[in-house]
């Protein structure tokens, strides 16, 4: 009975070990002023699971760090998008 207990509970703390982190670029491209990387970062931060996020003003781009078992991207882009800034998917 305790080595049954032991490899189930070996076998649920191994679930971690199946997330990737993945890293993708969003272009932003209706950010119009110095500030507006301020908005999109802390909009990308509240996505449960990102890890990181670097928003730029100038090439208008937002690189997001984030666990794939907690969230994917159309999560991302639909937080940028409700904090007003509408993203895609950098090819």
């Amino acid at each position: 009975m305790k080595k049954l207990l032991l490899t189930a509970l070996l076998s649920l703390s191994s679930f971690g070990a199946f997330a990737e982190v993945k890293t993708v670029t969003l272009e932003v491209p209706t950010m119009n002023c110095a500030t507006c990387p301020i908005t999109v970062k802390k909009s990308l931060e509240n996505v449960d699971g990102v890890e990181k996020a670097k928003v730029t003003y100038k090439p208008k781009l937002a690189i997001v760090s984030f666990d794939d078992t907690k969230t994917n991207i159309n999560a991302l882009i639909t937080a940028t998008t409700n904090a007003g800034y509408p993203s895609t998917l950098k090819k």
